[in-house]
């Protein structure tokens, strides 16, 4: 089993390694084909692309006339580390263990919109680039265009030592779009995570982002290899709700805070 996670807008201040043990992301040629095109816009054709403030802008224009694919530990961070939003406040893998980490490594990815797609300990440069950007180029109209079937493919393959051929899908629908599900040999379970107030069942984007990523570390501190254990989840006062559940969309619930 594999859970996939969304990347955050939010990045770590620190760019050097947490650690010693690093990878490099599997897609780093299609990373460079993308920052290619994107090194040709100015600050303002960023802002107009992205949607971003002017401020926001500058800094990645900044980021992509920089950018390198030959990077090293000494300029770059994990991925794991690197992502600081709402998913990765519920994973908080700063206190993971070095355990935890080699488990994760084997059956966590994290979607981007510029690498396709991160291990935890894949080494990163910063950037923002939504994977719903409608950027042209040489495969389409958008990045969801441009990363096609690698994605689902890669996938595939590294679940094929896998006892359980599942992909936990704990990521936006945004990213999760990016796998095309035609080209994935997998069952595909994706958890909701809802709140109860007033007697309603809702859920609440900030709640459901941060329980992701709570899930993500339940499964890798339980060593979790199958989708039926994900049913005892607890984290966060969460509990599983049969009522509201179907075989491949199981929801939690919890009061409320």
């Amino acid at each position: 089993m594999i859970t996939v996670l969304s990347p955050a807008k939010k990045l770590s201040s620190e760019c050097i390694a947490v650690g010693s043990t690093c990878t490099m992301p599997v897609f780093l040629s299609q990373s460079q084909d993308l920052v290619t095109k994107l090194k040709l816009l100015d600050p303002i054709g960023l802002q107009n692309l992205m949607g971003i403030s002017q401020n926001l802008s500058e800094l990645n224009w900044e980021r992509f006339q920089s950018w390198t694919s030959d990077f090293s530990p000494e300029t770059s961070r994990e991925a794991v580390y690197s992502f600081k939003g709402d998913t990765y406040n519920g994973l908080d893998a700063d206190t993971l263990s070095e355990g935890d980490m080699i488990f994760a490594q084997d059956r966590v990815r994290i979607l981007s919109g510029l690498y396709g797609l991160l291990k935890p300990l894949d080494l990163m440069l910063p950037y923002r680039l939504e994977m719903g950007t409608k950027l042209g180029n040489n495969k389409g109209k958008n990045l969801y265009e441009f990363w096609g079937e690698s994605i689902s493919k890669t996938i595939t393959k590294d679940l094929e030592n896998h006892k359980d051929r599942t992909v936990l899908n704990c990521a936006s629908n945004e990213y999760f779009k990016s796998i095309d599900n035609r080209s994935l040999n997998a069952n595909i379970v994706t958890p909701e995570f809802k709140e109860i107030k007033n007697g309603k069942t809702r859920m609440i984007s900030f709640f459901a982002k941060k329980a992701r990523g709570m899930m993500a570390r339940f499964v890798i501190e339980n060593r979790i290899e199958d989708a039926n254990s994900i049913l005892d989840f607890r984290m966060g006062g969460y509990k599983y709700d049969r009522s509201l559940s179907k075989k491949l969309k199981p929801v939690f619930t919890r009061k409320q805070p």
